[in-house]
């Protein structure tokens, strides 16, 4: 297993909050599952990160191109392995 850090830069700011309980609802179940290290907004309100567990950089890709938020084109996603220090 290994870490992804998602960033999510604000794509579409007019569609957010429409599309936030869905993008909150997923997290949930991959967090219940263990697929989640982490996950927070950025202060400046630029978009935020999610770290993702998983066993290669396409396995988090599926996941994170899941993400209601990347699905829906509300949020960019840049996905990187992090490692953890």
């Amino acid at each position: 297993m290994a870490f992804f850090a998602a960033i999510l830069r604000m794509a579409d700011e007019s569609r957010n909050q429409a599309v936030r309980p869905a993008h909150l609802e997923y997290l949930a179940s991959l967090e219940q599952q263990g697929k989640i290290h982490g996950k927070g907004p950025f202060t400046d309100g630029s978009g935020g990160m999610v770290v993702y567990i998983a066993d290669s950089l396409e396995d988090a890709r599926q996941l994170a191109e899941a993400d209601p938020y990347v699905a829906e084109k509300v949020r960019s996603l840049e996905l990187h392995e992090w490692k953890l220090g």
